[in-house]
């Protein structure tokens, strides 16, 4: 028997095997933490010989969760009635294929939440999957099963769907690595739909190499030279939709940037405003909702409610004949959601889809092609499980503003661990343009350590976060000896532009814009080169 007291594990035979009990001994969880709904394994093909490189994910393994088909198996969809109704499948879904040929062993499917249709991760016909980094509180996500199975060490990678969260808050709440593609990009041939327009092909890992080797071969990448961003964009309005305080967020995110790719990066918006000057659509999308009782929604809630139109809409169509067919037993939440809303007419899912293409030419528009979107994960740690805060107005408003950034504008979007708050496991999400899925991948490889490193400001409140590490404070002084150094080259010789432009140069690691941009100016008047004027356009951009 095993035995969860706070962070300590204990382990006691017993005559069923190994199993793992909650602290207060109310629920016994399985040894694979209930991730797994069915055991398989799909082997790789033989290694190419040499002199031909191994494949690339040698030595890999991997879980589906279980909406992807694989062929002799039903794909249960989370409700046992599908099972019953639905034959084996005749094929393997491309996605899963070109894993297995890449070299990963697929060793099971996983749990997935009632037509994989909320975001609690809370199963109505099977046992909630248990999550290891917080085992009283819920996993999260429509493939919770996939992300415990990577949180518990059971297997390298797995592969879910997002559609309004499946992935991205699945990994959030069980402090891994989780990375919606953008819509499209990857083939939904095999797999189960949820929403048609909404779906994405996700995976989860624990790390960032494992994360970007298994991209590659989703995407098929060929190889390329890895890029930075030139943009982090903070959406300072939507921080704000987390209860963990957002400043132990935002400056992991700041310092890491900083250190990384310096501070003339860092850039903050206010998304709600962007969002409701580029999607025009909305405002008549608002005058149909002031109708009834929402006159005063904003733009995010307007967004999320969009979203959850969507999904509704295009759910019946895919599922409702078989729904009225079958008649099965649907968990109350999830039937109120399905339900409650009426039959939407042309105009109205007209409008809808001229919102999600204004979003992700909105989106595209913000980040260009060098550009991360910087937003929580999801708006709290996650809740215990049984509570009630799930089915909060409030939590389900903060939840899908959140989520439907990327779900709308189909753009990639990974979420990244960094610790803990409250003993639960926090997360902040990075979002790059649609299509745009190689750069983030390369960014979350490139940032992922830093961000560990500086999120110990999350678990220890009482660290400033104006401290200077000793590498920044020796950065400094560098800058400022080389300021000094060019000031009295200048004194001796005030005609050569070199000085001044690397006293620019000096000033602008400083952040200082004026005396960079004076500096920049003079060495204009005495070198024309064409580097002088691009240094100079760079800091009059900043200052301006």
């Amino acid at each position: 028997l095993r035995i969860i007291l706070e962070e300590d594990t204990f382990f006691v035979p017993g005559l069923a095997g190994v199993l793992l009990v909650t602290k207060k001994l109310k629920k016994r969880v399985r040894e694979d933490f209930g991730a797994f709904i069915e055991k398989l394994l799909l082997l790789p093909p033989p290694q190419p010989a040499p002199p031909k490189a191994p494949h690339p994910l040698t030595a890999l393994s991997f879980a589906l969760s279980d909406l992807f088909d694989v062929k002799g198996y039903v794909s249960g969809f989370g409700h046992p009635d599908w099972i019953r109704t639905h034959e084996a499948a005749a094929s393997t879904s491309p996605v899963v294929s070109v894993l297995v040929e890449g070299g990963a062993t697929c060793v099971g499917k996983t749990v997935v939440g009632e037509f994989a249709f909320s975001i609690s991760g809370e199963t109505k016909h099977y046992d909630t999957p248990t999550n290891p980094a917080a085992p009283a509180h819920i996993p999260g996500g429509a493939c919770s099963g996939a992300a415990v199975a990577v949180s518990a060490n059971l297997v390298d990678f797995s592969l879910g769907i997002d559609t309004v969260g499946g992935v991205r808050a699945a990994a959030g709440y069980c402090g891994v690595l989780g990375f919606r593609s953008s819509q499209g990009i990857v083939s939904n041939a095999g797999i189960i739909p949820v929403s048609s327009s909404l779906d994405a092909v996700g995976w989860f890992a624990r790390d960032p190499n494992t994360l970007r080797r298994v991209g590659h071969v989703i995407l098929q990448l060929p190889f390329e030279a890895q890029r930075n961003p030139r943009q982090i964009i903070l959406a300072d309005d939507y921080l704000q939709f987390s209860k963990v305080p957002v400043d132990r967020i935002k400056q992991v995110v700041i310092k890491s940037a900083e250190k990384l790719f310096g501070r003339q990066a860092l850039k903050h918006e206010n998304l709600e405003k962007y969002l409701e000057a580029k999607v025009p659509s909305l405002k008549e999308f608002c005058r149909e909702k002031a109708n009834g009782d929402d006159a005063k929604l904003t733009t995010s809630m307007l967004l999320a409610n969009v979203m959850q139109l969507l999904q509704r809409h295009e759910f019946l169509q895919n599922h409702g004949d078989w729904i009225n067919t079958v008649n099965p037993s649907i968990d109350p939440a999830v039937y109120s959601q399905l339900c409650k809303t009426p039959e939407l007419t042309d105009e109205v899912i007209e409008n809808l889809n001229a919102v999600r293409n204004q979003m992700r030419v909105a989106i595209g528009s913000l980040l260009k092609d060098d550009g991360i979107l910087v937003i929580p994960t999801m708006p709290s740690v996650p809740p215990k499980l049984g509570s009630k805060e799930i089915m909060s107005e409030d939590y389900q408003n903060r939840a899908s503003s959140l989520l439907c950034v990327a779900s709308i504008s189909g753009c990639c979007q990974v979420t990244v661990p960094l610790g803990k708050h409250d003993k639960c496991p926090v997360s902040v999400s990075l979002i790059a343009r649609h299509g745009g899925d190689r750069f983030l991948l390369d960014t979350v490889q490139k940032m992922y350590a830093s961000l560990q490193e500086n999120s110990t400001l999350m678990v220890n409140p009482k660290s400033s976060i104006n401290t200077i590490s000793q590498e920044e404070s020796a950065e400094i002084a560098k800058e400022k000896k080389a300021i000094g150094m060019y000031s009295e080259a200048i004194k001796l010789n005030d005609e050569n532009g070199t000085y001044y432009s690397n006293r620019a140069a000096a000033y602008l690691e400083l952040g200082s814009f004026r005396q960079a941009e004076a500096d920049c100016t003079k060495a204009l008047a005495l070198d024309k080169k064409v580097r002088l004027f691009f240094l100079f356009h760079q800091v009059t951009c900043l200052e301006s």
